[in-house]
């Protein structure tokens, strides 16, 4: 695992021993930040929700790519996070939270913190995936016009999609991996 591209380019992240946690190969990260620079401009990005995080790498890509600030949520590997955020020199733009994604993100919705871009990467085939999407909407955490990334297994399916968020694209990477793209919509 390495970032891609930017400021940080070709640093190689640390990931976690064992199969406990599943990065996104950088195959799909690449192809998915081209989809996304062809979307936005990164350095248009005020803040960045990296919920499951991992590695970390998703969020890290971004402020790479010029995005200015990023949050990540995990429960297992924030050292790990830690660690790859001071190796890429991203230590002041870069919050590290460690718990229970559901009250983090309620957290975060009282202190009224809002995302321009979120991305979702939750184990497969425990309808995380469809949790964190409606907590997201729920709790108001991504700006109007703002993206939500959510990937997650190929066999699974987002039913119940919330109001003002559409689905932009959607890709299935094999039969394994499904990202979809969501952006927020004006209150109508």
């Amino acid at each position: 695992m390495r970032i891609i591209t930017g400021r940080a380019k070709g640093l190689k992240l640390k990931t976690p021993a064992g199969f406990s946690t599943r990065p996104t190969s950088d195959r799909i990260k690449e192809s998915l930040f081209s989809i996304l620079s062809g979307m936005i401009d990164f350095a248009d990005i005020d803040a960045v929700l990296d919920i499951f995080a991992g590695t970390g790498a998703l969020g890290l890509e971004a402020i790479s790519r010029g995005a200015k600030s990023a949050t990540f949520i995990d429960t297992a590997t924030t050292e790990i996070i830690r660690d790859n955020v001071t190796r890429a020199k991203f230590s002041n733009a870069c919050t590290i939270l460690r718990g229970d994604f559901t009250k983090i993100l309620q957290r975060l919705a009282r202190q009224k913190l809002t995302f321009d871009l979120i991305f979702s990467d939750p184990p497969y085939a425990k309808n995380l995936a469809q949790k964190s999407l409606e907590l997201v909407a729920e709790l108001n955490l991504l700006k109007i016009g703002g993206l939500m990334i959510v990937e997650h297994g190929a066999e699974e399916f987002l039913d119940d999609l919330p109001t003002n968020f559409e689905l932009v694209r959607k890709m299935v990477y094999g039969h394994t991996t499904a990202i979809e793209i969501f952006l927020r919509e004006n209150s109508t």
